[in-house]
Order: structure tokens, then sequence, then C-alpha cells
């Protein structure tokens, strides 16, 4: 306590290492290699410091790419978003092919990649039950589908919509 304030004083606390700041990155959650380097320098450690403490993380098992493409493809299935697009945000985080192919095989090995009937029960959820609906609210629940990353032909019997072509 200070004499003349009466304040107590705050005692600085000492700067994290690289290790300890990507260490308190993945306790929150799963994150890629490049992800987790990026977050690192943004925090203002250098990009050899960034790399080696990510090195580290890996060593001991706390970073793994593979387990982070399973997970990040768990979550986004989970949401509603097909395959189309969780293969592209599992690319554009640079993870190698092995890692992109084990998600969806942990996907397969746990019955999650049935596309139809998830692409079936978003439909259902969002535009109710599409049997007898006009042509519009079908192309509408297809374009939906498609904008979340479901193959053409998985959109289509989902709603039973036939474009024009």
């Amino acid at each position: 306590m200070s004499p003349l304030t009466g304040e107590r004083r705050k005692r600085k606390k000492p700067e994290p290492s690289p290790a300890q700041r990507a260490l308190g990155l993945l306790v929150r959650r799963e994150h890629s290699r490049r992800e987790l380097e990026r977050k690192l320098a943004a925090r203002g450690v250098e990009e050899a410091e960034a790399a080696k403490a990510v090195e580290l993380m890996r060593e001991q098992g706390w970073q793994d790419d593979t387990r982070f493409a399973v997970s990040l493809a768990r979550s986004r299935a989970g949401s509603g978003y097909g395959p189309l697009r969780i293969r592209q945000e599992l690319e554009m985080h640079q993870l190698e092919a092995g890692a992109v192919d084990a998600a969806f095989e942990s996907l397969a090995e746990d019955g999650e990649d049935d596309w139809e009937a998830r692409a079936r029960a978003l439909v259902q959820r969002r535009y109710g039950d599409l049997e007898g609906a006009d042509r519009a609210r079908r192309h509408k629940a297809a374009e939906h589908l498609l904008r979340r990353g479901f193959e053409v032909e998985t959109a289509r019997r989902a709603t039973g919509f036939m474009p024009d072509y």
C-alpha cells in the first residue's frame, strides 16, 4: 500500500511467453497450425518465435491439424452446412489433404455423412413440408441448400426441384 495515496500497488504480471500464449488460445478451442501462427503474430510475437511455439504445442499434443479438421467438420455439419462448404473452409485453413480426408472419414465412421438426410432436415426446419409446395418455394429451398454447400443433386432430391435448363 502506498503511504501517500493509500492505494495498493499493482504488480506487473510478467509478459507471457509465445508458448504460453499459444496454449492460452488452444485451451479455448482447437486451432489449425496456420491460424495459431497468425494469431500469435497478431499479438506481437515474431514469426520465428510463433513457429517455434506452435511446433512445441504440436510436439506436446496440444495442437493437431487433423483433430482441428475433425472438430471443424463436425461443428459445421451440425450447423447445417454441406460437404462442399465444409471442404472449402478446411482448405482455407491450408490443411494437408490427409487432415481434410480424415475429417470426412470421421463423419462417415459416426454415420454423420448422410448429406441427403441432413439436407431434408434443414429444408423441413426452415421451409416446412414441401409436399405440394409450388415451384418457387422449392426453388428457394434448393438455392438455400446450394448456398450452404450441398451438391446440386442432393439439393434436387431433398427439395424435388427440377430446374428448366
